[in-house]
């Protein structure tokens, strides 16, 4: 399906939106509950401005993006134009679009560096500033990781400048679970699971490392328990990513330590092998995928939340100038064959595999609303419209 921008409006894609009245959705809550991540550098924050020039946000790299292949898809173009996400007005339309779609709730991407939140503007005045929020809720990833300089990156440097580094102690912890339970656990549209608010970590073995070890960080974690408690949650759902867990031992005990309820990937290409390069098949690793589903809940011993992602390119977060050869990241393999088609059939095998087991939580995670300088987006785009979104609303709600 290729549609422009006006044949994308015209064609009633957007017409709830037009007319002011929703359709109506079937509700998943309670059954499926269906969030995708949410990246939010497509907005000014101070400290970009700082690194990049006045009004920088991440929509001028992929404006930037080449073909780096023949049929290569690039530059990505947004069929909602690239709009300033801390607009509640721009936010009411993606809640909308995703509600329409099935997705009950946001897992916004969230990051804390030199003592004060990161990119926080598309949450706190674009998500919770509109008027609609009730219809997706929301929660946080704290992608607890250094934030490099990938804004380009080049092919030739053996390390990559640090920009902010994610260290935190046992104080800078409290720090930021203070204001996390203030500003957003509070809220009433902030996803719950049993009534907990769900918080997943995407680094948890460097957190544990740079915060001094498992027993600071047990007490950090369990002081943190305590004032979600105190208030007036049962406790906190904490998830760890997947990545963020490798290399550690005795992961049981660690989990059941610090209170770990379950495990979800990010992306798939953190634990599925893309062979080839620049291009891996997406059904190849939709294959590796299913088997990591499988074998998942034994490896982490708690449960493991499904993952479906639609896509891999980050190429646009390389020097476009630079030969596109295989190396460090961005430098990467490029998933191809992500066609909406069988993007629904990794929807359709991820409900069969939670459907078939009765101890497998229906919570499915997809990469991503928006990662469009990586490739990995559910939001209309140029060339396949609204397709992705279709995909989940025909395997959830049909």
């Amino acid at each position: 399906m290729i549609m422009n921008r006006r044949e994308f409006v015209k064609g009633g894609a957007c017409a709830s939106l037009a007319i002011g009245m929703p359709p109506q959705r079937q509700e998943a809550e309670g059954h499926y509950q269906i969030g995708a991540y949410y990246f939010p550098n497509f907005h000014v924050d101070p400290r970009n401005e700082y690194i990049h020039g006045k009004g920088w946000t991440e929509w001028e790299i992929l404006k930037r993006g080449e073909p780096k292949f023949p049929g290569h898809h690039q530059p990505k173009k947004p069929l909602l134009g690239m709009e300033d996400e801390a607009d509640p007005n721009v936010f009411q339309k993606k809640i909308d679009l995703a509600a329409e779609a099935g997705i009950g709730h946001f897992i916004f991407d969230w990051y804390w560096y030199e003592d004060k939140p990161f990119l926080n503007r598309a949450l706190e005045e674009g998500y919770l500033r509109a008027s609609n929020q009730d219809r997706v809720k929301f929660c946080l990833m704290w992608a607890n990781h250094d934030w490099y300089n990938l804004m380009p990156a080049r092919r030739l440097e053996l390390q990559r400048p640090i920009i902010y580094q994610g260290t935190y102690d046992a104080a800078t912890f409290a720090k930021v679970t203070d204001y996390i339970i203030s500003h957003y656990f509070k809220q009433p549209s902030y996803f719950r699971i049993d009534g907990s608010p769900y918080f997943s970590i995407y680094e948890l073995k460097n957190l544990i490392e740079r915060m001094g070890g498992i027993e600071i960080a047990r007490t950090a974690f369990e002081q943190f328990r305590e004032k979600v408690r105190a208030a007036g949650f049962p406790d906190v759902h904490l998830n760890a990513v997947a990545w963020g867990v490798d290399g550690l031992a005795n992961l049981s005990d660690i989990f059941s330590s610090l209170g770990v309820r379950s495990v979800t990937s990010y992306t798939w290409i953190h634990h599925c092998k893309m062979t080839g390069f620049p291009v891996s098949d997406y059904a190849d690793v939709l294959v590796q995928a299913e088997g990591y589903w499988r074998t998942a809940p034994s490896r982490f011993g708690v449960p493991y939340h499904t993952d479906v992602s639609m896509g891999w390119d980050p190429s646009p977060r390389s020097c476009q100038s630079d030969r596109y050869e295989q190396g460090t990241y961005p430098f990467t393999p490029i998933l191809q064959g992500n066609t909406p088609q069988l993007f629904r059939t990794a929807l359709a095998k991820a409900k069969a595999h939670m459907d078939s087991h009765s101890d497998i939580p229906k919570v499915l995670t997809i990469n991503a609303w928006n990662e469009w300088t990586e490739g990995s987006y559910l939001e209309p785009e140029s060339l396949y419209g609204m397709d992705y979104l279709n995909s989940i609303r025909s395997v959830f709600l049909s």
